[in-house]
């Protein structure tokens, strides 16, 4: 039966027997035949039409290979017909990605070295303060030592000499006394260095408290057309009229554990914006990168649910990143809490190290970006360490698994052509648009609408725990 109902002559087998099953009962009842005959057509089309998509499909991918190999074949064309020098052997080029790679370590072994040395001249200028602190009382008292006594030499007595008459004596006038100088400026006193840095911190998180937390967005735009696709909030802080990146405040939030009310403001002021865009009829997204603490803080997630699940107008719009070491260490309980959103709102896999990507799984945890910085592409397209398979490959592979790529970091004008050679479908940078801050008015949130006085009261949502400070070795390990 394996050759009769084979790949191609399934439907023609099927049919003779049909016709020898069917003409005995022809004779016997035509209409019984008639019907046996039309639910064997019936069957004969349903089998044709599931073969004729199978093959479209299998048509589709097959192109979409050859489009791929064709890509390559021709950039290897185009390589060896541009080239005038002959290619290096195999040793020159394994020779030259070793000492690459040698000369990596070298730059990161000697960044180490200064950072360790700056530390050390740092504490030993701490020490050397200290000792003299320590010293100074001692110093400004000192201990006078007996001197030895000095014999004078024993001199034979004279013989005695009438003594003059004495002279009275002249008086002279004293010089005036002259009062010292009154010294009539301002004291200025010295803060220590600790004093100065806690007055910094006690700045920020004053400013934090209050109005100074600002959302700037970039946009992110389409390759080469430079259309925008969507956006991303960055937090921005207002310190006594300057503007702080979040490179100059994280550290500070992250030491007095408030990284996770500054994700929930953030998130926020994200829902606001995308609302906004909503109702001007834009299809845009609005993205914002989550901390890696905030995973770890009890009630933060199911917020985050409660959040999305009380607007469904959100979906779609809202869009969470996490870095991809998270991704990489996420327990039981935070994905199971990631896969209920799933749907609800989009994630986004950034800040990698490398480019080893798992599209399937990816895409099976609902993640529909990958960003990725310039300089990173460029340097896994040079260098196979930070990659498995070609740049090319990797977009293709992630397309498709529905997700795409953005390469952020795009600082250069320059970057843009070697960007679209490597087939990156997005972008953002300061090439494209520098973040810009989002109005006031637009950050305020609507109106609550008024319940109808008839309504029944529902029960109180469960309060969430109180946030628990953790120990900074704690914050070390999960860091590293």
């Amino acid at each position: 039966m394996a050759r009769i109902f084979g790949r191609r002559g399934s439907l023609v087998a099927l049919g003779i027997l049909g016709l020898i099953a069917l003409a005995p009962l022809a004779a016997y009842s035509p209409i019984l035949a008639l019907v046996a005959l039309a639910l064997l057509a019936c069957l004969a089309t349903g089998l044709a039409h599931r073969r004729a998509t199978a093959l479209a499909a299998r048509c589709d991918k097959l192109s979409g290979e050859i489009d791929v190999l064709s890509k390559r074949l021709l950039r290897v064309e185009g390589a060896a017909k541009a080239g005038a020098l002959p290619a290096p052997g195999a040793d020159a080029a394994s020779l030259a990605a070793g000492v690459e790679e040698v000369t990596v370590e070298i730059g990161l072994l000697s960044g180490i070295v200064r950072d360790l040395a700056a530390v050390v001249a740092t504490q030993d200028g701490e020490l050397a303060r200290l000792k003299a602190l320590a010293e100074a009382p001692q110093a400004a008292q000192p201990v006078l030592m007996p001197a030895q006594p000095i014999l004078a030499p024993v001199v034979p007595a004279a013989p005695p000499v009438a003594a003059p008459a004495p002279h009275p004596p002249t008086p002279r006038p004293m010089p005036p006394r002259r009062d010292p100088e009154l010294f009539l400026g301002a004291v200025i006193e010295v803060a220590p260095p600790a004093d100065q840095e806690q007055a910094r911190e006690a700045a920020l998180i004053a400013a934090f408290d209050a109005e100074g937390l600002e959302v700037h967005l970039q946009p992110i735009v389409t390759l080469p057309q430079r259309k925008v696709a969507s956006y991303e909030a960055l937090a921005r802080l207002r310190v006594a009229g300057e503007v702080l990146a979040p490179e100059a405040f994280l550290p500070v939030l992250e030491r007095h554990g408030r990284t996770t009310d500054l994700d929930r403001r953030m998130l926020q002021r994200v829902a606001t914006i995308a609302r906004h865009l909503a109702g001007r009829g834009s299809e845009a997204a609005v993205g914002y990168g989550l901390s890696p603490l905030s995973l770890y803080e009890p009630g933060f997630l199911r917020g985050l649910a409660r959040l999305v699940a009380a607007e469904p107008g959100l979906a779609g719009r809202l869009v969470v990143a996490l870095p991809q070491a998270s991704w990489r260490n996420l327990d039981a309980e935070q994905t199971g809490a990631l896969a209920a959103m799933r749907g609800k709102i989009g994630f986004i896999l950034d800040r990698p190290t490398d480019l080893r990507f798992d599209a399937l799984s990816l895409a099976e945890r609902g993640v529909t970006q990958v960003k990725a910085s310039a300089d990173l592409l460029r340097q896994a397209s040079a260098r196979q360490n930070l990659s498995d398979i070609a740049i090319e490959d990797l977009v293709a592979a992630l397309a498709r698994a529905g997700i795409r790529l953005v390469a952020t970091a795009v600082e250069r004008e320059t970057d843009v052509p070697d960007l679209i050679d490597l087939d990156v479908p997005f972008a953002q940078g300061g090439v494209f648009a520098a973040p810009r801050a989002v109005r006031a008015d637009v950050l305020v949130p609507p109106a609550p609408a008024q319940a109808a006085p008839a309504a029944a009261p529902t029960a109180p949502e469960e309060p969430e725990p109180p946030p628990q400070r953790r120990p900074f070795r704690d914050f070390l390990r999960r860091a590293s």
